[in-house]
């Protein structure tokens, strides 16, 4: 081998490390928009479903607030309501005002109604149910009259009020000892 067969070979070899350079930076270069492209797609797929979670969690709120809003207005009759069961058990003792009693409870049915259209409803609860202090609020314990009434509600001395699923007032009962 001559001289210069030497030379073109050290020649082309120090070029082809420069064309594979090249080719290894063109690839880096297109790895790191490509790195970047998907990095970019991540953080738009991330805040979409951020987006999308906003929107369920302000419409659940919505929801809970408009079922809400209602709920203080009910408080706020419920002893209207109560009132006018009182009168109920009063008028109706009384024989001679039957007209009266006929107005008095139209009148409550109306309001009950009403109230039932809106998502009230009363809390069932009868004499030797048993209690419970998640749903009920006992106001006093008075010695049971039989034993199989020891722990179950003995007299119920106010109405409980569900709101959907909600209880905006507790039945005040009195259990048995």
């Amino acid at each position: 081998m001559s001289k210069k067969d030497k030379k073109e070979i050290e020649k082309d070899q120090v070029e082809a490390p420069e064309v594979e350079t090249a080719e290894v930076e063109e690839l880096s270069v297109e790895e790191k928009l490509q790195n970047e492209l998907e990095q970019e797609k991540e953080k738009f797929l991330r805040l979409f479903a951020e987006f999308e979670n906003y929107k369920r969690r302000t419409s659940r709120e919505r929801i809970e607030l408009f079922s809400t809003a209602s709920e203080d207005v009910m408080k706020t009759l419920l002893p209207v309501l109560d009132d006018f069961e009182r009168a109920l058990t009063h008028i109706e003792e009384d024989k001679e005002a039957e007209e009266l009693r006929k107005g008095v409870l139209l009148i409550y049915q109306k309001l009950v109604n009403t109230l039932e259209q809106k998502g009230l409803k009363p809390i069932v609860i009868e004499k030797g149910d048993a209690f419970n202090a998640d749903e009920h609020e006992a106001i006093a314990q008075i010695p049971a009259p039989t034993e199989d009434l020891k722990g179950k509600i003995i007299d119920v001395v106010e109405k409980g009020y569900k709101l959907g699923d909600k209880i905006i007032r507790f039945p005040k009962v009195v259990i048995g000892q």
